[in-house]
């Protein structure tokens, strides 16, 4: 199995990350004309990276310049290790520290330095910038890594530097593939004859061609039709990947770089994070209580408000404060997720650090608040595994314990808890996580019935299979029969219905059914064909057979034949009459004197009154089940 990384490539505008990333790949990764006019970067720019046969790695080429800040941030969130770049000619730049500081905070632990155009300069500027560098990493993550000197013309030094490369990727740990799959977008475009294609760096999880995939915010359902990494087509897409999705059922105009595709019903999107924050070390302004801020997570770049416990304003801090931002739009994280933080103006970078809650309350201000999110940012291990399942859902003991790395007496002690609800087959679930799929049942039922409110109810196998990439089946299954026993839902054989719900037309056309089945009971049972009563209200075709459907199963009309059908009202009438006026059983031709009906009309009739059970054939008569037709008279 191949490991799969993207690399990110940082640095100061015109310090040659695309020239190295040409001479690494082959592949020139300024797409846009005013990139190539203006010979500077952008947007970011991909290309795929081969070093063995061991690793698939991506590099994500972002760019340099200050006003493109934004880009950059979106482009390293969701790399695996860092090329810092930095030209011999010219050495460390404010760009340079203030990437360097961007990656810090977002919790890159993994790079090496590159020193490009090292044939422009001679021996002793190549040594002057090498000791400017070192200055510069000191107390980094990159303070004890490696410094490449490349010159991606000449291509000198470059077996090198990928030789490092891979020596740093080797003992690298992948992301987490056995997740639930999250893929930020980055690109959203449209290929012809294809449709609405977006692409990103796959957090966590893995992707399989003809899936269903979550959008969010917007919460809208969609099929992965195609993959991609690449430009190579792909079935799975991992944890690690650079991935092009084509998506089926949604437009471009509907999506924008910010936006996760998910696994449905594993992530939700928030407005208020609870986060630990780290300022940079040079902060220019000082942070007021309730200040505007710009959030940069995952590709997401949202305004908000950034709320303080325990002070009214924020200077350069060496330790972490804990705080809450409130943010003007929604955005998908979880716990342990990085961000930068930034000032909307004058810009500038605030700090960066990781989130602690997703979906934050109103808190008080006073210590006993950061006392409480120093707590929650430790986790307990009820906390541990409520966060475990908001993910997955429902599992076993041993997978519970597999996940967090808690003793078993720790894990068994606290699913003992009111938080934690149990399953068959020794699983497990939260109270959050139960209450969320009970809400889908609501809320897919719901739109069911309003898509088919003529139909009893939905399939419960259905209900559940449509929804088994979000929920176990053990844990759907439960929460649906919870919702049987609780009263809000009921059981129609094999489907299952709102109890709210009674089967009705459609309102747009519930005038013209009506005049249907008037002109029905006003035939009695010398009745024309029903396509001609459908034909007369103009009703439409692809409602027609439903509509027949909704007919019989509500018992508004007995069919008689393939053409023929009888409004219930005379049927049970000529039912009610014949009942009486004969004894226990009667010959056709008595059938014929009591109902005056042509033998058109009476031999479907009387066939009808066997498939209902309301009489049995015997010889030349026909035997009435007493019991039957007690029971069936009594309920017309």
């Amino acid at each position: 199995m191949k490991k799969h990384f993207t690399i990110g490539m940082a640095g100061h505008i015109d310090h040659g990350k695309t020239s190295l990333t040409k001479a690494l790949t082959n592949v020139y990764t300024d797409r846009l004309k005013e990139e190539q006019e203006r010979k500077i970067s952008i947007e970011l720019g991909y290309a795929p990276l081969t070093l063995n046969e061991d690793m698939e790695v991506s590099i994500i080429d972002v760019p340099g310049h200050e006003r493109f800040i934004r880009q950059m941030i979106a482009g390293v969130a969701g790399i695996d290790m860092v090329m810092l770049v930095i030209a011999a000619d010219e050495g460390v730049m404010p760009q340079t520290r203030e990437h360097l500081d961007i990656l810090t905070l977002l919790g890159i632990k993994r790079g090496v330095v590159v020193l490009t155009k090292i044939n422009k300069v001679d021996s002793e500027m190549l040594e002057l910038a090498i000791m400017d560098i070192e200055d510069s990493i000191r107390g980094t993550f990159l303070e004890s890594q490696p410094v490449f000197s490349v010159d991606s013309i000449e291509e000198v030094g470059l077996e090198e530097l990928k030789a490092g490369l891979i020596e740093q990727l080797s003992d690298l740990d992948e992301r987490n593939a056995g997740g639930a799959f999250r893929l930020p977008i980055d690109q959203v475009f449209t290929v012809h004859g294809q449709g609405t294609v977006v692409r990103g760096t796959v957090y966590e999880g893995m992707l399989q061609e003809g899936e269903m995939v979550e959008v969010l915010p917007q919460g809208k359902l969609v099929r992965a039709r195609q993959l991609q990494v690449h430009h190579q087509p792909r079935e799975k897409g991992h944890a690690g990947q650079r991935v092009a999705v084509n998506l089926g059922g949604i437009e471009k105009a509907s999506l924008k770089r910010g936006d996760v595709i998910v696994a449905p019903g594993r992530y939700e999107a928030t407005q208020t994070i609870d986060i630990a924050l780290k300022t940079v070390s040079e902060l220019n302004h000082v942070i007021k209580q309730r200040q505007s801020i710009k959030l940069h997570i995952g590709t997401s770049e949202v305004y908000g408000k950034i709320i303080f416990f325990d002070r009214n304003e924020l200077k350069a801090e060496q330790d972490e404060i804990l705080c809450q931002l409130r943010l003007d739009e929604p955005v998908v994280t979880r716990r342990g997720d990085r961000f930068i933080l930034r000032r909307p103006t004058p810009m500038e970078t605030i700090g960066g650090g990781e989130v602690i809650g997703g979906h934050g309350q109103t808190y008080k201000f006073g210590q006993a608040t950061v006392q409480m999110l120093a707590k929650k940012r430790e986790g307990t291990s009820e906390e541990l595994i409520t966060n475990l399942l908001s993910v997955e859902k429902a599992l076993s003991i041993d997978e519970i314990i597999s996940h967090t790395g808690l003793q078993a007496e720790t894990v068994e002690a606290a699913i003992k808890g009111k938080e934690f609800i149990p399953l068959s087959n020794s699983m497990v679930t939260s109270k959050e996580v139960s209450a969320l799929a009970a809400r889908t049942v609501i809320q897919d039922l719901t739109t069911y019935h309003n898509d088919h409110p003529m139909r009893k109810g939905m399939a419960k196998a259905e209900l559940i299979q449509a929804n088994k990439s979000a929920f176990p089946n053990v844990l759907f299954e439960s929460v649906i029969e919870n919702e049987i026993e609780n009263g809000s839902v009921r059981r129609i054989g094999p489907s299952i219905a709102l109890v709210s719900h009674h089967p009705h037309p459609p309102k747009k056309w519930e005038k013209r059914v009506e005049h249907v089945l008037g002109a029905l009971r006003k035939e009695g049972f010398k009745v024309s064909p029903l396509i001609e009563h459908l034909d007369a209200q103009q009703l439409p075709e692809n409602l027609r057979t439903e509509l027949i459907h909704y007919f019989e199963q509500e018992e508004l009309v007995y069919r008689l034949d393939e053409k023929l059908v009888v409004h219930y009202e005379p049927f049970k009438m000529m039912v009610k009459d014949l009942w009486e006026r004969t004894n226990e059983s009667f010959t056709l031709q008595e059938a014929k004197d009591h109902t005056e009906l042509s033998r058109k009309y009476l031999v479907p009739f009387l066939e009808k009154l066997d498939s209902l059970k309301l009489t049995k054939r015997d010889d030349q008569k026909r035997v009435w089940i007493t019991e039957h037709v007690e029971q069936w008279v009594r309920q017309s």
